[in-house]
């Protein structure tokens, strides 16, 4: 059995959900990869990008989104930091929910951890209700076990009512 070196950080799998519907949205979602990729955590799985139906405010363009999987060593609070200066880095202001946005990226799974913290809700509360984060998910991560709906992401996605357009793209 492999022992754990004493001080050594526990590398967890975590899955990212990308999305932007502002300027160039496919160079966004590179953008974001590559600045998670190598500030927060090694992508180790990502989907195909998607072209996708806004959510809440259908007045707007449409979304381009992605689900990535990464290593990272930072504990969920610090992960959340790190995605905050991604987003401001690459110019995201948030003015109102669910409103246009050059990138937003949310936690969608920290390893088998349910977190139910002020401004951190893990997994995410809302994925299993939405088409656009079901399929990227589905297409990299088909038997992944949602920790308190305790299904699998297939099994998610085939009863998501959701019936928005989400495209993927070559």
């Amino acid at each position: 059995m492999a022992q754990q070196i004493p001080g050594a950080k526990k590398y967890i799998n975590v899955f990212l959900g990308l999305g932007s519907n502002m300027g160039d949205r496919a160079a966004n979602i590179r953008m974001a990869y590559d600045l998670i990729h190598r500030t927060i955590g090694k992508v180790a799985k990502y989907s195909h990008l998607y072209e996708t139906e806004p959510w809440g405010n259908k007045e707007q363009e449409p979304f381009i989104n992605q689900v990535i999987m990464i290593n990272t060593t930072l504990d969920p609070r610090e992960l959340l930091e790190a995605i905050t200066k991604v987003e401001r880095q690459m110019g995201r202001v948030k003015k109102e929910k669910w409103g246009p946005r050059i990138i937003d990226v949310d936690i969608l799974f920290y390893g088998k951890r349910i977190i139910r913290d002020k401004g951190l809700d893990i997994p995410h509360p809302e994925l299993h209700k939405r088409a656009f984060v079901l399929a990227p998910l589905l297409e990299i991560a088909p038997e992944l076990e949602h920790p308190v709906l305790k299904k699998a992401i297939d099994e998610l996605y085939m009863a998501c009512d959701d019936e928005s357009d989400v495209v993927m793209l070559g």
